[in-house]
């Protein structure tokens, strides 16, 4: 098993930020855990997205420590908190094109209601 490069492709950045323009004034963090090779990069590409729509970004950040995610794609909310829409929309709009994205509680239950962290971690696929 090998680790790949991922890119979201300028169909799908377009059509996510279609998805996402039915959500405005958004809120949202984005971390990356820092032994994923592509991890700043793919952040990058969503972090430019969610700026394209008007949301509300922190700024992307190394993760401290691992939020229970395994590999790939999560959102994270505070355990005592459902996704919000925004975020079940980008969700469903990524599975179209095969990204899974895996939801994840908080254990601290330190993100804001109404708002996600984006987790990029290390995405694994067979040769």
């Amino acid at each position: 098993m090998t680790s790949r490069t991922r890119k979201l492709t300028v169909h799908q950045q377009a059509v996510l930020i279609q998805v996402l323009l039915s959500f405005p004034e958004q809120r949202v963090a984005i971390q990356y855990f820092p032994s994923a090779g592509d991890a700043p990069a793919y952040a990058q590409d969503f972090q430019t997205i969610f700026k394209a729509v008007g949301w509300s970004v922190n700024d992307t950040k190394v993760a401290e420590r691992s939020t229970g995610q395994t590999t790939g794609l999560a959102l994270v909310v505070s355990q005592d908190r459902c996704l919000p829409p925004s975020a079940e929309a980008f969700r469903d709009a990524l599975r179209i094109y095969g990204i899974e994205v895996e939801t994840v509680l908080h254990p601290d239950g330190n993100v804001a209601a109404g708002s996600f962290v984006l987790s990029v971690s290390t995405e694994v696929s067979e040769d």
